[in-house]
């Protein structure tokens, strides 16, 4: 299995790099991500300037790593269309440090990335953990590897695009995993504004998600300590959701558990 990794965060993200190493386990690993931070910028696509690629590095021996002057869009058009050889199974985007819920997911460009591999007819999976002062990102690694090996093995259909949010708690504090749907609100809803002596500015600022949240949506499952995992459409949100059943987030739960 080939897996294509990619992010917002940026080539020298940790969580980008805890990321590749548990899929390392699993598959043939290739990244390309963007060489700074790109996060918010959705499925901006870079058309009035060129792009740059350059091989760099990697940060876990052995991985083929490219940096790209761009969106995480452009990197995953950049390496489906001109980089990669041989044609990817999986397209996986992440660990982004922060979550992507509700209507604050068509700005992420966690998943955004993951769109673009969707569009291009791949298999794609956008991952996202809440920020907090100690990152249980190993869980967010963990689970992408249990759904990419899900997907290999054709216990989930090849057109998937998941995204999938976890709570920042050890494994043994989580509830369980819910499959939702897209909440109708986001937590980038307060403009602050402040002055530098010059003038004035304004300050886009994300609050804590809803606890009214409406039951089966993400921000419901992760606020109540659940790994949320919302099936996507390229309408953003499937209500048929056939694929990803109860009893398999059961069991993902279970033998995540046991890693």
């Amino acid at each position: 299995m080939k897996i294509l990794v990619t992010n917002d965060d940026g080539i020298l993200s940790d969580e980008l790099w805890i990321l590749v190493k548990e899929l390392n386990n699993i598959g043939q690993i290739v990244v390309v991500a963007p060489d700074r931070e790109q996060s918010a910028t959705g499925t901006a696509v870079t058309l009035h300037q060129p792009l740059r690629v350059r091989k760099v590095k990697p940060m876990v021996p052995g991985i083929e790593t490219y940096s790209v002057e761009g969106t995480p869009a452009d990197s995953v058009i950049l390496a489906l269309s001109k980089l990669l050889k041989d044609r990817v199974d999986v397209v996986v985007a992440g660990i982004n440090q922060g979550l992507n819920l509700g209507n604050d997911v068509p700005i992420s460009g966690t998943v955004g990335a993951a769109l673009q591999g969707y569009l291009h007819g791949f298999s794609a999976l956008a991952i996202s953990i809440e920020r907090g002062d100690s990152m249980h990102s190993e869980n967010a690694a963990k689970m992408a590897a249990l759904l990419t090996k899900r997907i290999d093995s054709g216990v989930l259909p090849a057109d998937i695009f998941l995204n999938v949010n976890l709570p920042n708690l050890p494994l043994n504090q989580i509830k369980g995993i819910k499959t939702t749907r897209l909440a109708s609100q986001s937590h980038i809803d307060t403009v602050e504004e402040g002055h530098d002596g010059k003038r004035a500015y304004y300050w886009l600022v994300r609050h804590q998600i809803n606890q009214n949240a409406d039951r089966e949506t993400d921000i419901w499952a992760v606020e109540q300590g659940n790994i949320s995992i919302t099936p996507l459409r390229t309408n953003f949100s499937s209500h048929s959701l056939p694929a990803i059943t109860d009893s398999l987030c059961a069991e993902l739960f279970q033998e995540l558990k046991r890693q």
